[in-house]
């Protein structure tokens, strides 16, 4: 028994058809792919508490632009890659200097651009000193003497501040408040996976391919 096998129709213009179409399926594969992940990474980062402002750091771009192309790709990162890093990672954190790491309370407010702040800025802030008061079970703290809680339960600031440029000083009661907490390294907790939904991308890319690639 003999087969024979013929081909109908141009050989290279069939082969260009398909080559568009494997252009385009990929192209789109991968513009799809990309805009699941960024969704995948920004649900994971809502859902672990961390903020829709964290989660909007995440942003995806597609390359080549303009064009489609069988070696098209997606890139998927963060603008804060540092604070999703670390909460993807869980990692331990020591102070730079090895002494202490210091942990605002409630009472130590916000800094002024609204993050944490540090006791230098604090004290700078409110015209109090801060004092050391060593544990030797639990965390050492950083208390400050003399002071008046607002209704808020933030210190209340220490100074007077006149019209003429001058501070002067008040005392604004007598009350000790903790301010800082002093622990010689923190574990941030592990609160994401990222690597699991990229594999998840991953593993249907082939079949996103093949799904967009229509017939020619």
């Amino acid at each position: 028994m003999k087969l024979g096998i013929s081909i109908v129709g141009d050989i290279a213009r069939i082969m260009e058809a398909e080559t568009r179409a494997g252009q385009k399926a990929v192209t789109i594969a991968m513009r799809e792919a990309g805009t699941g992940l960024k969704s995948a990474w920004r649900g994971q980062i809502t859902g672990a508490g961390l903020g829709s402002r964290l989660a909007r750091t995440i942003r995806s771009e597609q390359y080549p632009k303009g064009r489609p192309s069988l070696n098209a790709a997606a890139l998927v990162w963060s603008k804060a890659p540092v604070i999703v890093g670390a909460h993807d990672s869980g990692p331990l954190i020591r102070s730079k200097n090895g002494f202490w790491l210091a942990i605002p309370m409630p009472t130590a407010g916000k800094s002024s651009r609204g993050g944490r702040i540090t006791p230098g800025a604090w004290e700078r802030r409110t015209g109090l000193r801060l004092r050391f008061v060593y544990r030797r079970t639990g965390p050492s703290l950083l208390v400050a003497d003399n002071i008046r809680v607002s209704k808020t339960g933030r210190v209340r600031e220490n100074i007077t501040r006149h019209k003429d440029g001058r501070v002067s000083s008040r005392l604004q009661g007598r009350a000790t408040a903790v301010i800082f907490l002093l622990v010689p390294q923190v574990k941030l907790p592990k609160r994401l996976d990222l690597a699991r939904d990229a594999r998840a991308v991953e593993n249907a890319l082939p079949r996103m391919i093949v799904a967009n690639w229509g017939e020619t």
